[in-house]
C-alpha cells in the first residue's frame, strides 16, 4: 500500500515539507510506502472548465505535472495534502493542482482515505484545513482525522520541529492513515467492495 503526500509549498524543505516528513516516516513504522511529491514553483495552470477532460480522459494541459500526478494517483491507495497558510488559505498552486487532478482524473481518487494538513506561523490554519477537505467530499473520499485538526505551527522548518503537539498530530495521523488503509485492504479481500452510488439527478436552483 502507498500513501501520496503532496508538498504545496513552493519551498522545497520548509515548514509543509517537515510535517509531511514526519507522516512519512511514521507510516514507514506501520508498514507503508509513501510519496511526498513537490508542488515546486514552476508553474501550474488553472482550471479553464472547458471541459475538454470529459472526452480525453485526461487534462488537455501537458506542459505541467498534473497529468502525471493523475497516473500516480491511480496506483495509490492514500493520499496527503499539505498547504503553507497564505491569507487564511491554501496556496493558489494547491488549489489549481486539485481543482484540475479532481475534475479531469476524479475517480483516481474516489473511495481512498485521504487528509489535509496546514502549516501557519500563527492563525488561519483551519480555513485552510477546511478548503481542502472539500475535495474529499466531493469525490466520496474517508477523511483521516488525528487526534486534534491537523495543523503544525511555525515561521521555518526548524520552529515546526519544536511543535511538540504538530509532530503529535502528524505522527497520529499518520497512524489513523494506517489503520484506515489495512481495514479497507482487509475489507476488500472479504469481498466487500465500494458503494455504487446514485450519481444522475443534478437540481438546479434556478429553473
Amino acid at each position: 500500500m502507498k500513501v501520496l503526500l503532496f508538498n504545496g509549498s513552493p519551498r522545497k524543505n520548509g515548514c509543509t515539507f517537515t510535517a509531511l516528513t514526519e507522516i512519512s516516516a511514521e507510516l514507514a513504522t506501520q508498514g507503508i510506502d509513501s510519496e511526498i511529491i513537490q508542488m515546486g514553483n514552476g508553474v501550474i495552470r488553472d482550471c479553464v472548465a472547458c471541459g475538454g477532460c470529459a472526452s480525453k480522459g485526461r487534462c488537455v494541459f501537458d506542459d505541467d505535472p498534473i497529468n502525471e500526478w493523475v497516473e500516480k494517483a491511480v496506483l495509490a491507495d492514500g493520499f496527503v495534502f499539505g498547504t503553507p497558510v497564505y491569507y487564511a488559505h491554501p496556496t493558489g498552486r494547491i488549489l489549481s493542482a486539485m481543482d484540475r487532478m479532481f475534475c479531469s482524473g476524479g475517480e483516481a481518487f474516489a473511495f481512498k482515505p485521504a487528509a489535509a494538513i496546514a502549516s501557519a506561523r500563527r492563525s488561519g490554519a483551519l480555513p485552510a484545513f477546511d478548503d481542502i477537505n472539500k475535495y474529499f467530499m466531493i469525490k466520496r473520499m474517508p477523511v483521516v482525522s488525528s487526534t486534534y485538526w491537523n495543523n503544525v505551527f511555525g515561521s521555518n522548518a526548524g520552529e515546526v520541529v519544536l511543535d511538540e503537539e504538530g509532530m503529535q498530530t502528524m505522527r497520529n495521523l499518520a497512524r489513523n492513515m494506517a489503520w484506515l488503509l489495512k481495514v479497507i485492504d482487509l475489507g476488500k479481500k472479504n469481498g466487500i467492495e465500494p458503494p455504487a452510488n446514485e450519481l444522475l439527478a443534478h437540481t438546479n436552483f434556478i429553473r
